[in-house]
């Protein structure tokens, strides 16, 4: 199967993506969930003239005038009385100012007179009152469905009385390390071993998009064992996800492992660097991920393509935050036979540095980096000052 260029191998990918099934979720529980359905406001936001101060509410053609206070609103308060000639009400930020009111000033120009009224001191105040609905109208949309919900969407639901939205279901993921050399993290290597980090990694990118996925393990690079252990994944799995195997070496095992329990094999090889190799494939609505064993190489496989088909499962179509920026220092490689992803951070005149980079394990670099710079097929120089796509990570 051909080397597949990265928007091609991404088609593919989000092409396969099944959307599932919807539920309903307590609102406390939807951060990072997809909005099945779009969302309409109840009521009229504000519900009513809103004081925008702290102050008094009066008729602007009495503003000038000498005025007695009638009432005292504060927020949540049902006035009580009307004013007449020239009378006010001291309000409250957040309280409903009454019809008979159509101005409200502070009470840093309020003076009051020996007689108790109150003087406004700078008349062409503005009117300070919120207006009913001026923010939402009752029937306005407020949320497109196929939203991902962050906190600053969560009121929004709360204030149109949404407690249990209705959002896309979450996909089941199992993933799994492969390779005889691994050991988990809380053992001591041999010295012909590596501790596992790749599932540590891939376990964080998962929960970063509100996933909790099940780790199933170190597997051996046995083709028995690797084989059952995925088929049993999938009895309760939508997506399996695998590091390691999935090269052309004798014991990269996964796509023949896959080809035996009859997934069709969609990818095989993308033309990017960290990350040529590696396998997406489906069977009916199930797919498998064999990501790189290299630990850089699985993140950003993880994040250009992983990430993006498990939101497309939930109805979402991602699109990561792409900068053009001005590199710090003149870039060469000697390779361009591949799409670059280099780790980088930004300096303090919003230049992106790149970062000491030793190549697909240096997972170190990655500690350090908050973007990742793209450099073009075919690019061996890139000139100080230069615009690059710069990929936030």
């Amino acid at each position: 199967m051909a080397m597949l260029e990265y928007k091609k191998a991404l088609e593919i990918i989000l092409s396969a993506a099944q959307i599932l099934s919807t539920e309903k979720v307590e609102l406390r529980d939807s951060l990072k969930r997809i909005l099945a359905t779009d969302v309409f406001h109840d009521t009229d936001m504000p519900p009513f003239n809103k004081s925008a101060m702290d102050g008094f509410a009066c008729r602007r053609s009495e503003i000038t005038n000498e005025l007695e206070v009638v009432e005292t609103i504060y927020a949540g308060k049902n006035p009580e009385k009307k004013i007449g000639e020239n009378q006010c009400y001291k309000i409250m930020t957040g309280a409903v100012v009454p019809e008979q009111a159509d101005c409200v000033f502070k009470k840093e120009d309020a003076e009051f007179t020996g007689s108790g009224k109150v003087i406004c001191t700078n008349p062409s105040t503005p009117g300070n009152i919120s207006l009913r609905g001026e923010d939402v109208s009752a029937g306005d949309k407020i949320l497109d469905k196929s939203t991902l919900l962050t906190p600053r969407h969560l009121p929004l639901l709360a204030g149109a009385g949404i407690t249990f939205p209705e959002v896309f279901k979450q996909p089941a993921v199992t993933i799994f390390s492969t390779g005889t050399e691994l050991v988990e993290p809380g053992e001591k290597p041999l010295w012909f071993q590596i501790r596992n980090s790749n599932a540590s990694q891939l376990l964080g990118q998962l929960a970063e998009i509100g996933l909790h996925a099940v780790y199933g393990g170190i597997l051996k690079d046995e083709t028995t064992q690797i084989q059952n252990k995925v088929e049993e994944a999938f009895y309760s799995n939508d997506v399996v996800i695998l590091t390691g195997g999935v090269s052309v070496g004798e014991y990269d095992l996964i796509p023949e492992i896959l080809d035996n329990l009859g997934f069709e094999t969609l990818v095989r090889a993308t033309a990017i660097k960290p990350g040529k190799p590696m396998t997406f494939a489906r069977k009916e609505n199930q797919f498998c991920f064999g990501l790189s064993g290299n630990p850089v190489s699985s993140f950003v496989q993880f994040e250009l393509y992983v990430k993006p088909f498990l939101y497309a499962m939930m109805g979402h179509m991602f699109r990561q935050v792409v900068l053009k920026l001005p590199i710090a220092t003149d870039y060469q490689q000697k390779k361009a036979d591949r799409l670059n992803f280099i780790p980088a951070n930004l300096n303090g005149e919003m230049e992106i540095v790149p970062v000491e980079f030793h190549g697909s394990a240096h997972i170190n670099a990655l500690s350090n980096a908050n973007f990742l710079i793209e450099v073009p097929r075919g690019t061996t120089v890139i000139k100080k000052g230069s615009l690059v796509n710069a990929r936030s990570i």
